[in-house]
């Protein structure tokens, strides 16, 4: 690994472990902690995570994938973003499947998942009561995506999973100078892209079971804003 990635992985695990640390939304602090010593049934012998949650991936990504916030049972649970629950399921894989994973399934964060040209990140870190946390929650949690975007320095392609994600994204993005007047602000949509700054933005509908098995996304609609995501960071083929 050259010298400028082992300071990236280090500036990345640095901001990792300030996220792990923070506690600075009284309402999440006190929900992920419950979750944590509550537990659901079926994982009662295990010992939830229970704080918040860094970003995941390849420190050389090229794409970036922004999801909402953990889920209480899944990253809550497992110390990984998107792991142990059921749109974590079909997010990985979706990854698996164009390339970016080396793993179709994640249910552990020491179970060797690895990606390849891809982060994956949320606009909250804590997993949030009914999944919906505030606004003053995402704007306190904000400035850890902004400045995981400015670490990422390989990063072209940004996919967002849902409105919530994509704007903010586009908070994200605007905090590090990339700011968009109202007027040409993109508005969200399953496969719409829009240029911020030096990315591409595109869009997916959010891989929730409310959309999975409804059939609103499906793995083939999921895998073709992948592969678009692949050909626009210009990543070969999977």
């Amino acid at each position: 690994m050259a010298p400028v990635a082992d300071e990236r992985v280090r500036a990345l695990a640095a901001l990792g472990a300030e996220i792990i640390a923070c506690r600075r939304c009284p309402r999440l602090v006190e929900w992920r902690e419950q979750v944590a010593r509550e537990k659901a049934p079926r994982f009662a012998a295990e010992t939830y995570w229970g704080r918040p949650l860094p970003g995941f991936g390849d420190p050389a990504a090229r794409v970036l994938v922004v999801g909402l916030a953990p889920a209480a049972h899944g990253g809550n649970r497992t110390g990984r973003i998107f792991t142990g629950d059921r749109s974590g399921d079909f997010l990985w894989a979706g990854l698996h499947a164009t390339g970016f994973s080396n793993l179709a399934v994640a249910q552990r964060r020491d179970d060797g998942l690895r990606l390849s040209g891809a982060y994956v990140a949320a606009v909250v870190r804590c997993a949030p009561p009914a999944n919906r946390p505030t606004v003053e929650e995402r704007d306190t949690c904000l400035p850890f995506l902004a400045r995981e975007l400015a670490l990422l320095e390989d990063v072209r392609v940004v996919v967002a999973l849902g409105a919530f994600a994509w704007n903010g994204f586009l908070r994200a993005a605007a905090a590090n100078g990339h700011s968009l007047s109202a007027r040409s602000r993109p508005r969200f949509g399953h496969g719409a892209e829009a240029w911020v700054g030096p990315y591409i933005l595109v869009g997916s509908y959010h891989p929730s079971q409310q959309n999975t098995f409804t059939g609103r996304l499906t793995p083939a609609m999921f895998e073709a804003v992948l592969r678009r995501a692949r050909e626009l960071a210009g990543l070969p083929t999977a």
